[in-house]
């Protein structure tokens, strides 16, 4: 799926220069142009596209210290500037666009989601957002942050890929380790996943093309997306097991978004050299995939790769109703309830400053 992408914020910018690198590595070619947009002068200088820095007049290059609701009326005051830097590279060549961001800070939170609207009233192709959840771990701040951007980016988006932090960090990692090995897998995933049908080594019996992937996507809302590998026998035959065992692991073990089982919709990618895919192990493994999802529409094929492992891409469209998601939003609630029962809270001798009845000298 030949994709522009635009990286909102500094995580948005790192997860957006994961993808091309990778994408280039490869030599797939699925990513046609990228673009960084932040309200950090700091953060874009490591970024090795385009970039586009907003609310000069705001933040003078500093950034809004984890304001969403800054972020979001920056964006909305510099969108034509960003619209401008994207005319010309968003050709008919584009498939797809994908708004990059992390959910928990300021400028992706808040500006993802006003891009988005602007870019699905002006482009013809589908807009997706790529969202990347903070941890458990992290500050109320991000999780309200979260909260809010994403049920405004799922409503803009014509679907949001949501990345849970908590999925792929390992224990005994340091947050920046952390969030590297978070970027490499979100890079490896997301990257087979738009390369699927751009380019093959090889032919297969059933590739995927591009319109698979959006059919998937088609029913709006969140997306998540499980991955897994394994060593291949030389022999078809004996890669049936292996193709069901490696989609059972990104669906239960695999996925970006823990526990998100229940889907509208899925799609399967089995890659590997065409030779070592058993096409009943990818039916079987495409079965499976129904009866776990509870899902009629769920699509499969290949992805000839030249490789020694196999893995499968399970694309699920639709899963808002995980208990995940359910979680997260219940988090980011009670932690708007927590901040207000601290506002409330206040030190008595402050709210002596907060008196109406007094009159302020100035």
């Amino acid at each position: 799926m030949k994709t522009v992408l635009i990286g909102v914020g500094q995580a948005g910018g790192k997860v957006a220069s994961a993808l091309v690198d990778f994408d280039h590595e490869m030599g797939f070619d699925s990513v046609i142009g990228a673009l960084g947009v932040n309200t950090a002068k700091a953060d874009l200088q490591s970024l090795q596209f385009d970039t586009v820095l907003i609310g000069q007049d705001r933040v003078r290059g500093h950034g809004v210290g984890g304001d969403n609701e800054l972020g979001a009326e920056v964006m909305q005051s510099d969108v034509r500037e960003v619209m401008g830097e994207l005319d010309g590279r968003i050709t008919a060549e584009a498939e797809a666009i994908m708004v990059v961001a992390g959910l928990g800070g300021g400028t992706g939170s808040g500006g993802a989601p006003v891009l988005t609207k602007r870019l699905k009233r002006v482009y013809d192709v589908p807009v997706y957002g790529l969202g990347v959840l903070p941890g458990r771990g992290e500050g109320a701040m991000y999780q309200v942050n979260a909260g809010r951007s994403l049920k405004t980016l799922a409503r803009e988006a014509d679907s949001v890929l949501l990345i849970d932090n908590d999925a792929w960090h390992s224990s005994g990692e340091s947050m920046e380790e952390g969030f590297d090995s978070i970027n490499a897998n979100i890079a490896r995933r997301v990257g087979l996943l738009l390369a699927a049908g751009e380019a093959v080594e090889g032919v297969g019996e059933s590739v995927v093309d591009t319109s698979e992937v959006i059919n998937t996507l088609r029913s709006g809302g969140i997306s998540a997306l499980g991955y897994a590998s394994a060593e291949a026998s030389e022999s078809a035959d004996e890669n049936i097991n292996v193709v069901t065992s490696v989609t059972r692991n990104a669906l239960l073990t695999g996925t970006s978004l823990p526990n998100a089982v229940d889907a509208d919709s899925a799609l399967l990618v089995v890659a590997g050299n065409p030779e070592h895919i058993s096409r009943k192990g990818v039916e079987r493994a495409r079965k499976w995939l129904e009866e776990e999802t509870g899902s009629m529409q769920v699509r499969g094929g290949d992805f000839p790769l030249e490789s020694e492992r196999l893995a499968s891409l399970v694309l699920l469209g639709g899963v808002e109703r995980s208990g995940r998601v359910q979680e997260f939003m219940e988090r980011a609630a009670a932690a708007v309830e927590e901040a207000e029962a601290r506002e409330e809270e206040a030190n008595p001798e402050e709210k002596l400053f907060q008196n109406e009845d007094l009159d302020s000298l100035i």
